[in-house]
């Protein structure tokens, strides 16, 4: 490994990785790569998947390897913890940004519980014309993150991704 490589380094790398079920979002921008550790010739990255389950996270897993080993880190290792649980609150701003112009309304406030997950929030922002006179439809989207909701201006149907 390039002694000169520091952890910055490592994470613009990482940028390259896409979460595979929203693909405008990098494992950076999600907020999954908790840590980088580098030592000798080894790079480990610890990363907390978005839920418990998540099946996502092997193919996150196998990009992250992939990736490194593109930019010549042959000993990778990848690190999984669950604590503390990965909250929507670790999106980057950037990130949420990416969400809004691919049209999946990004979390709107701080996460506050799990339960979250299965409840209505109201006035949800259109991604797509900005109205808050919104509703939900399901509250489950493509992924189980998301909630299908239905703009009532635009009567256009987006993805909401949830608080938690």
């Amino acid at each position: 490994m390039n002694t000169a490589i520091s952890k910055e380094d490592v994470y613009s790398i990482l940028e390259k990785v896409s979460d595979p079920e929203v693909p405008v979002l990098s494992i950076i921008d999600l907020g999954v790569v908790r840590d980088v550790i580098l030592s000798d010739d080894l790079v480990e990255v610890v990363i907390t998947p978005t839920y418990t389950g998540c099946p996502a996270m092997d193919m996150i897993e196998v990009e992250i390897k992939a990736t490194l080993q593109e930019h010549g880190f042959e000993r990778t290792k990848i690190t999984t913890i669950l604590s503390p649980a990965w909250t929507t609150d670790w999106l980057s701003e950037s990130g949420k940004q990416k969400l809004r112009e691919y049209g999946i309304a990004p979390p709107q406030g701080a996460a506050k519980s799990k339960r979250a997950l299965f409840s209505e929030e109201s006035g949800i922002i259109c991604p797509q014309c900005s109205s808050t006179n919104t509703e939900m439809v399901s509250q489950f989207g493509s992924t189980a993150c998301k909630a299908q909701y239905k703009c009532l201006s635009c009567e256009e149907p987006f993805d909401y991704f949830k608080c938690h």
